[in-house]
Formats: structure tokens, sequence, C-alpha cells
């Protein structure tokens, strides 16, 4: 284990997934000594399971105007993009509506120009955080390709804000999505090419390196279950309560993803996180190498090339952090693979799900919680974690060191929710 540098600023960070280890390697290589504290190893959680997606030209938010007239008829479609479990659903009405009410178009736009503000520079702070040929090995900057089945507005809103941000977007029509993918179905005669979008080739050595990265820079991992944040009565600073120690700092930063309330809630910060269940299926020895990893959107849900195999990710499933996961949201996602392309053969598929933190606008919550001088948030990063995690850190990393922020962080703020 890496001695601590008892000279530099204690900061404990709550979380080893994505966001976590970003913040804590910006704030290592800024001066600070760094503990990050979490009962898996990176990356364990949704770091681990996700499509891989990263997304600097991507600014569209998950609720868009049209969405209140689909929802019953998803949650009575087991096969649909969003499943609400009926014993959760009075639980989780009240995200539902703030949800609902993000979907109006003025306030899409508004959440739109927070999230290119954020997303960015995503392929930047990642070249910051893995410098070099660690960079050139985890990430593919080949693009996005979003695709449609049937009909709808969301195509016409996807272009819209890409041409209010100066994001470069070009409409494909089905001889277009041939020539990209050969082996597409010819019922798929929509889509839209992203080239400034980006993947990782695996999701979980990215993470793990950047833990790689942290260690080798001095900062500790330790693997610890926090338990509860106490502040220290008449003194700055905070002690972490753990399955095994108690553990103080005057700085700490809380990136503890969809299990991020049950450490706020004692301390009065009550703010609108859900977590969204999503599942992903990874099917080995594939017929069929995408060379642009694909959005199919009226789905939810992505394909990913990786090393493992052809991964579908996403779908989303409201029902509480501790509802048993249901197999066959998994298992549909290699179905809906096998109709977009029909060709399809694989090995036996390995299924998987994870809980998004999410918040009713898509966007994260960060910056010092109100009245907790020295805490810090970095949570409900949702659907976008792989693309707006590094820029996330570098951002609260600059509040902590009081530096110059580069983005205005009110559309962050946990008071957008007051």
């Amino acid at each position: 284990m890496t001695k601590m540098d008892s000279s530099k600023p204690l900061t404990i960070v709550l979380g080893a997934g994505v966001v976590g280890l970003s913040t804590a390697l910006y704030l290592q290589r800024s001066g600070h000594q760094v503990t990050v504290i979490d009962p898996l190893p990176p990356a364990g959680g949704a770091s681990y399971g996700n499509a891989g997606l990263i997304s600097p030209d991507t600014s569209v938010p998950i609720a868009l105007p049209g969405m209140l007239r689909k929802v019953p008829g998803w949650m009575t479609d087991c096969e649909g993009p969003l499943v609400v479990r009926p014993a959760y659903f009075p639980r989780a009405l009240p995200w539902l509506l703030r949800w609902i009410k993000a979907s109006q178009m003025s306030r899409v736009i508004q959440i739109s120009d927070a999230m290119r503000a954020l997303h960015c520079d995503a392929l930047v702070c990642l070249r910051e955080l893995l410098m070099g040929d660690l960079y050139v090995d985890l990430i593919r900057p080949v693009g996005h390709v979003r695709i449609w089945e049937g009909e709808g507005a969301e195509s016409k809103i996807d272009m819209v804000l890409a041409e209010r941000h100066g994001i470069r977007a070009e409409r494909l029509n089905g001889d277009d999505l041939r020539q990209i993918y050969p082996e597409i179905s010819r019922d798929i005669t929509r889509g839209m090419l992203i080239p400034g979008n980006a993947y990782t080739v695996s999701p979980q050595r990215l993470v793990r390196t950047l833990g790689e990265l942290l260690i080798a820079a001095g900062g500790v991992i330790v693997a610890e279950r926090a338990m509860k944040i106490i502040p220290r009565g008449g003194a700055p600073g905070y002690m972490i309560m753990t399955n095994l120690a108690n553990r103080s700092a005057q700085r700490v930063v809380v990136a503890t993803g969809a299990w991020t309330r049950e450490l706020l809630d004692p301390l009065g910060l009550h703010m609108p996180l859900e977590t969204e269940g999503g599942y992903h299926a990874m099917m080995p020895s594939p017929n069929i190498t995408l060379p642009i990893p694909m959005s199919i959107k009226s789905r939810g849900f992505g394909l990913t090339t990786m090393e493992g195999g052809l991964r579908a990710a996403g779908t989303v499933e409201i029902g509480g952090l501790h509802t048993p996961p249901d197999e066959r949201r998994a298992m549909l996602l290699v179905g809906h693979a096998k109709r977009i392309f029909p060709t399809l053969q694989t090995g036996e598929p390995s299924y998987w799900m994870g809980h998004r933190p999410s918040t009713p606008d898509s966007l994260p919550i960060l910056g010092e919680a109100p009245g907790r001088p020295g805490l810090f948030l970095a949570v409900g990063h949702g659907h976008f974690g792989m693309t707006s995690g590094p820029t996330s850190a570098r951002l609260v990393a600059r509040m902590i060191n009081g530096e110059q922020l580069g983005i205005d962080p009110v559309p962050y703020a946990c008071s957008r929710f007051s």
C-alpha cells in the first residue's frame, strides 16, 4: 500500500467508479492526499456495466417532449425501454413528475445547454487523466450512430439541439446505414452519425486504470463501506464511519452513485436522486463487428463492440435499490440486437444489472453541499457517467482548489431543486 503523505491536505472520496476515481486523480495530482473508500474494487457498479459510450457531442437529455404520452405504454410493455415496478410506483411518483416537467421543450433547451458545456471536454479530460499510450489503448474516437425504429419526433429534436450547439451531425438513410453496417436489417431506414463522439473498448479496464494511476501518484484505495458521514462538532471536517474504521478528513467528496441518498438523507440533504436499473447482455465471439457503436433510441439501449464481445446495454427499470434483478430484461436485449442484425450469431451471453444514479433533468449534482462546508457532491450522472464523469471531476477539483472553473456551475448546483 502506498504510504500517505501527512504534509498534504487529506481528502476522502467516497466511491471508486469513474466519477470518484477521476476526481481523486485530479485532486491527488494537484497536491492533495486522497483516500478513496468503496466496498467494491474499481469498477464494480454502473461504471462496469454500461455501453462504454463517451459523448462530448451529445447534448440530448433523457426526458423529451412527447414522453408523457408514451409512459403508460412503456409501463405495461415488458419489452419497452422503461418499466416501473408497480410496488415502487408511489415512491417513484414525485421523481417521475419532475422528470415529465423537465421534458417541456423550453426546459429541454436549458438542460441541453448545460449538458453541452459539461460534456464538450470529455475527451480532453480523459487525455489529461490517462495520458499518452493509455488513452490510445482504451479510447476509440470513431463517432456514434443513432437509429430509430418507426416514426417519432426524437430525431428532429436531436438535429435541432445539434445545430444549436454547432455539433456536426449527419442524417443517414437506409443505404447510408448499410455502408457502415452491411448486416443491418432493411427495416432500419433512419439514422444519424455524430462523428465527434467516441467509446471505450472496456469500461471496467478504463476505471481500473484510473485506480492504478491514483495509487501510482500516491493515493490510497480502501475496500470499506461508508455507512455514515458525521460532521465533526466544533471542528472543520467530517468523520466517515465505515464497516471497519472511522476515517476523518477536512474535505469529503461524495461520488457514491445510486447509494448517495442513504448517506445524505441523514444529513438533511434531500435531493431527487432515483435509481434506474440498467441491464446488459455481453455476447462473446460475435460474427459481426460494429465499426462504430450504435444507440437504438426507440428501444433505449446501445450496441458496442468491446474486448469481450458485443455488448447490448441500456433500458430503464425503476424499482429501487433492493429489488432483485429481472434477468428477462437483459435477455430481451439479445432479441433486440438480433432484430437489428438478423444474421447475428454469438456465444452464450452473460447478463448483468446495475443501478444508475439519475436526476429528473439528466444533469449531475456538483459542488459544495448547502450548509455543509467541505462536503462536495459529484453525483447523479445517470446515463452519461462515462462522458460527464471526468469533466465533473475536473470541475469539482477546481472548486476545491479555488481555481477558475471554466464553466458556469449554477446549472449543476443542488439548489436548483429547492
